[in-house]
Formats: C-alpha cells, structure tokens, sequence
C-alpha cells in the first residue's frame, strides 16, 4: 500500500551488532539486492523466538518498519538455514567470508537482485554436507569471482592483460588477470600460476557452484585459488577482509 510504514521482504541476515541489553542490529540483503540495517528489539532476551529467527547466514520473511535512521523488524519467520544447527569450524569460516563479500557489494540505494540470489546458493553450498573442506575453498573463491565480475570487476582470463598473448603464466589482481612471463616481468606482485592452476582459474567463471564442488582437486590448488580470490576483492573493493584473511590463516 502506498505510504505504508511497513513492507515485507525475503532477506539473508549478513551481520549482527549489540544494541544497549537485548536489541540487535541486523544488516540484511534483501531478495531485490537492498542492503537493510534493521534494529531486531527484545531479539536477546531470554526465551527471544526473534534471534533464532534472525540468525546469521539464515533467510528469513521479515515483516519491517521504516524508521528515521533503523528499520525495525515486526515479524519473521525462518525460511532457511543453510548451515544447520551446530556447523562445523570449516563452514562458519566460508559462510562468514561469503557474507563478508556481500556486505561490500551490496548497498542501501541500489537494487540488484543477482547479489541475492548468488549469495543464497553460496551460503546453501557452504551448508552441504557433500561439500568438504577443501571444495569449501573453491566455492568461496569463485562466488567473489562471479560476484565481483557482476559488479564490474571482472578478470581478463582469455589472454594476457598487456599484450595479448595466450601463453599465460601469472596473475595481477592490480593489472587485471593475467599475464605472459614478459610482461609480468614489468609487474610487481604477479603471482606465478602452472598450467592447472590457470585452468581452475578460468573454471571459477566458467563453471556452476555444482560443478565446482564435484571436481577433483588439491588442497594446495584450492588454496591458492582462495588466496587469489582475496587480492582480487581487497585490491577492487578497496577493502580489508577480515573473514578472508582469516580463512587462509585457519
């Protein structure tokens, strides 16, 4: 209804703050790609059915309330929870990173509904039991791929940044993808990559979350398509990541 103080919305709880003795603020993504700060009151109270509701990594229908600074959770109903009650070390570490990345993509004035929607299926693969530890690294580092190539920041994986060439041997996040030897020679910081590892880089893109979780690979590989990963998001994001960095430091 046109005026009305209050509005439904689908949305993923991406963070939660401490607010005076029981409330919370919540930072949600809704389903059209709005990022929502919302203030979830009475949510630490003892016997609270709003927290669990409202937990983080979860999708929830929320009844909200437009407020002069916060909105205000009315209602909410839990729609999914990915990672299940009692997730284990490894998955906590993916779902916090995932979340991590969507808070810095997403924005209060700006709609976009893939953010949602890829950010949903991520937090889901980081959930599935079929998903070890070592595809966890592969799932996260190609959701910051996929979403940052939406948002504008996508690699040049065909062929050299510089000079063309397809005989590729290194990785710039300043540059821009990747590199032949000579021209990452003039290049501070490109990472050196073997012809499998520039293979599963082009594979991030290229391949569906499904796919990614069900091919073979190493932890060694996965971890430095993780380590890639996190130059590429802080180097355009400008930003530091703390959940990322504290992933490849686990």
């Amino acid at each position: 209804m046109a005026g009305s103080r209050t509005y439904r919305t689908r949305a993923i709880v991406l963070d939660k703050v401490k607010l005076k003795e029981t409330d919370l603020i919540l930072t949600l993504l809704a389903e059209t790609g709005w990022q929502v700060q919302a203030v979830a009151k009475g949510a630490r109270k003892p016997g609270s059915r709003l927290a669990a509701r409202c937990e983080l990594f979860c999708t929830a229908d929320l009844l909200l309330a437009h407020g002069r600074n916060l909105d205000v959770v009315s209602q909410a109903e839990l729609m999914a929870a990915p990672l299940g009650s009692s997730p284990s070390y490894e998955r906590l570490c993916a779902a916090s990173a995932i979340a991590e990345v969507a808070k810095f993509c997403s924005f209060q004035d700006s709609e976009d509904p893939f953010v949602f929607a890829i950010t949903e299926r991520a937090l889901a693969m980081a959930g599935d039991a079929a998903c070890d530890a070592v595809h966890l690294d592969v799932i996260v580092a190609a959701y910051v791929f996929k979403l940052l190539s939406h948002e504008g920041y996508r690699p040049d994986l065909s062929s050299c940044v510089l000079c063309g060439d397809t005989a590729l041997s290194h990785f710039s996040a300043a540059a821009g993808g990747l590199l032949c030897a000579s021209c990452a020679a003039s290049v501070p910081g490109a990472d050196e990559l073997d012809a499998n590892q520039v293979r599963w880089l082009q594979s991030l893109l290229a391949l569906r979350f499904d796919d990614l979780a069900n091919a073979p690979i190493d932890a060694m590989t996965a971890t430095f398509l993780l380590a890639l990963a996190h130059v590429w998001a802080a180097t355009h994001l400008d930003a530091r990541l703390r959940a990322l960095e504290f992933m490849l430091g686990r």
